[in-house]
């Protein structure tokens, strides 16, 4: 059988056709199967390609949320970015969680946010900022890299590593300071610690006087994480394992209100 990659040598447009073509096909047959899904070797089967090849269109459109993969059972089946009701869902979650998080913005007294990832970015879906005059703060709907942040990190830990390479890739790493992690693999290995440990750290990564600190929220459409952002000076690196403690323990209502929003 003949690898796709190769069947485009000797033609660009004819290549670019192909490929379109081909991702068509990979749609066409998860839309037979919205419910179930299909297995890696099903829909190489289904449309007569190496499972290498499938894999790697697979994960591009993983990447941008065209389809998603089980973690329990590995199949694929279409993604949020299909579903009609994406926007609303959104939409949903940042009512419900909005009520909880001002609650936690007066407990902790800093900027609470909850985020998600939203094909190859993550997205500020709700920001309630300290009442403090010197805070830090994103705005409700910005977009931030992955690699650069604490909720990127968290979320970064709930996709599979395939997908994640694809991401990294098509967005690249920019720098934003100093302590920006730029490789691959450095990144790869902080997602890791990140996950054993429960919580991940921004340490002045996306803005130089800047740390947040997040954790994951479990059992959403979406991967999703709860943050807290501060100043450097009034939020020390050492105090990252303290917040995320407090943080989880805290966290109850706001996750059980994500979690009711209908999918």
């Amino acid at each position: 059988m003949q690898d796709d990659d190769a069947a485009g040598q000797g033609g660009g447009a004819a290549y670019s056709i192909r490929a379109v073509d081909r991702v068509c096909d990979l749609l066409d047959a998860l839309q037979q199967q919205p419910a179930t899904g299909m297995s890696l070797a099903a829909l190489a089967e289904a449309v007569s390609l190496p499972k290498s090849s499938t894999l790697r269109y697979l994960s591009a459109l993983e990447a941008r949320s065209y389809v998603e993969r089980d973690l329990d059972d590995g199949g694929y089946r279409l993604g949020l970015a299909f579903r009609p009701q994406r926007f609303d869902y959104l939409a949903a979650l940042r009512d419900a969680v909005l009520p909880p998080l001002v609650k936690l913005r007066d407990r902790f007294e800093e900027t609470m946010n909850f985020a998600v990832l939203d094909g190859i970015e993550v997205v500020h879906v709700e920001v309630v900022e300290s009442e403090r005059r010197v805070r830090l703060a994103a705005s409700r709907g910005e977009r931030a890299c992955l690699h650069s942040t604490a909720t990127g990190k968290v979320m970064a830990g709930q996709i599979p590593e395939t997908r994640l390479r694809a991401i990294l890739e098509q967005t690249g790493m920019p720098v934003f300071t100093a302590d920006t992690i730029t490789s691959i693999d450095v990144f790869l290995n902080e997602v890791k610690l990140t996950a054993e440990r429960g919580w991940g750290l921004d340490d002045c990564e996306n803005q130089p006087d800047g740390r947040c600190v997040a954790v994951p929220v479990d059992g959403l459409a979406v991967p999703a994480a709860l943050s807290l952002s501060a100043p450097a000076s009034r939020f020390a690196s050492e105090d990252a394992q303290r917040i995320a403690h407090l943080l989880r323990k805290q966290m109850t209502a706001l996750a059980d209100a994500a979690r009711a929003v209908p999918r």
